[in-house]
């Protein structure tokens, strides 16, 4: 999938201003006037001695040239580790994907993933639900607790956040199954760099186990959606309550056990 890029070209222009100064030439024929005596001038008062200017205060240092933020997410208790199963038509191959969403202390879907696995494919995929406002060109980077980070490139934007992935293998799920903590690593609108930290535990658990029956799925489906309406509800009756309050509602980042399909 193509990547989405944003390239924005500034140009400097500089001006450069002069001028000329010139004596006028003495007109012709013009009688000399006799020269005035000299007057002694009266005595200018000492002006005081004009004290240097003063330097402006320096800007502080650029939002994107402050240090790192780190936000420590929670999983969703709402779905645990979620592995989806189904064959693809085109390949006749079986394609399985283990997927959570994370949240904020506020409860509010913030990231989603979801990792593919292709059954007889040495080649795996990993693909993150992220927040809208992130710079796109600069991709992400993803480790499991100290490993060495893993690049990604964002791949759409949609209302309810943005696609990055990356190829993956087997050293790195399996860096997933025995690590604590997956630190997925953006830039921010102003270029500071952002670390959305996301808990691994039963990761593996779920990744090697059977997946879930189609009924339990659509029965989590179910229970998405009807908390869902009754959010929208609430907020419904919040503005009822205050005519021309703005309630603002955060879209999730992905329906459990949906995030996008291959």
């Amino acid at each position: 999938m193509n990547v989405l890029r944003t390239v924005a070209v500034g140009a400097a222009l500089t001006g450069i201003a002069f001028g000329a100064f010139a004596q006028a030439p003495a007109q012709p024929n013009q009688p000399q006037r006799p020269a005035a005596q000299p007057q002694r001038p009266a005595a200018q008062p000492q002006r005081p001695a004009q004290a240097p200017a003063q330097q402006p205060a320096q800007p502080a240092a650029p939002a994107g040239q402050e240090g790192p933020l780190v936000v420590k997410l929670k999983a969703n208790e709402q779905q645990a580790w979620t592995k989806v199963c189904g064959r693809d038509q085109a390949s006749n191959r079986e394609i399985c994907y283990t997927t959570r969403d994370f949240v904020s202390d506020q409860n509010q879907p913030v990231v989603a993933i979801a990792v593919y696995d292709v059954k007889g494919d040495p080649n795996k995929m990993v693909r993150f639900i992220l927040p809208l406002g992130l710079m796109l060109a600069p991709g992400i980077r993803f480790a499991a607790d100290q490993n060495q980070p893993t690049p990604g490139v964002f791949a759409i934007c949609l209302p309810n956040g943005c696609f990055a992935e990356a190829a993956i293998k087997d050293d790195i799920i399996n860096a997933f199954k025995r690590g604590n903590t997956l630190n997925v690593s953006v830039q921010n609108q102003v270029g500071r760099e952002v670390t959305f930290q996301l808990p691994l535990a039963d990761f593996g658990k779920a990744f090697d186990g059977a997946p879930i029956d189609p009924a339990v799925l659509q029965e989590q489906q179910r229970q998405a959606e009807e908390a869902m309406r009754q959010q929208e509800q609430m907020r419904n009756q919040l503005q009822n309550q205050a005519p021309g309050a703005v309630v603002p509602v955060t879209p999730p980042a992905a329906q459990p056990g949906q995030p996008a399909r291959p």
